[in-house]
């Protein structure tokens, strides 16, 4: 009766809080995948895929991505144990390596505020979508009272926009959608959607 090691990390990594806030985020991108039953979906920084894992069924494939062994280790354990045929998880940094990837859509669910240069990730994304493709984002807004050396302090609608406009797509869409107590680093923050084309004569989006 082992439980094995995948088990105990995942539980350690999945606390409830976690597993809350990544249920009001399927929430929330459930709608953007409809008509995606064709698609491929990348989930980068995908964790031990609390929230791609839950959108496996409104896609063609999901590839969760993570820059840790051990989280893309959890991942692969949950979906070997949940018998997800259409997903798989591996390990990359796309910070460190230029990807070889290609995806229709990508996901990035709190990815964006751990990763230093914003506009490099950026680009690296749009160039693993394919023609037609879509970039989710999930973060939170700017919290001045977070104040971190290694984590943005979240993202005005304004500057992510001006920036995924920089790195090449056509047109983006950025809303807020929860408020939560202590979500971000311990304080009250809100989280906001944003949905970016490649191309948007190529999709029915």
């Amino acid at each position: 009766m082992e439980e094995n090691v995948f088990e105990q990390m995942a539980k350690r990594y999945d606390t409830e809080d976690r597993k809350e806030l990544a249920n009001v985020i399927v929430k929330e991108i459930k709608p953007v995948l409809q008509n995606s039953k064709s698609k491929s979906l990348l989930d980068y920084g995908s964790g031990t895929g609390l929230v791609s894992l839950e959108l496996a069924d409104l896609v063609d494939s999901v590839l969760l991505v993570d820059a840790s062994k051990q989280m893309t280790d959890v991942a692969q354990a949950k979906i070997n144990n949940r018998g997800i045929n259409n997903a798989k998880a591996i390990y990359s940094d796309f910070t460190q390596e230029t990807p070889a990837l290609k995806a229709d859509i990508v996901l990035m669910s709190l990815v964006l505020l751990h990763v230093p240069d914003t506009e490099k990730i950026l680009k690296q994304l749009y160039n693993i979508l394919n023609n037609g493709g879509k970039l989710i984002i999930v973060d939170f807004d700017k919290n001045e009272k977070i104040n971190h050396p290694k984590v943005h302090n979240g993202f005005s609608h304004a500057e992510l926009k001006k920036c995924l406009t920089e790195v090449g797509f056509k047109s983006t869409q950025i809303k807020t959608f929860h408020h939560g107590e202590r979500i971000f680093m311990n304080q009250d923050a809100s989280m906001f959607i944003s949905c970016s084309l490649n191309d948007p004569h190529l999709t029915d989006a």
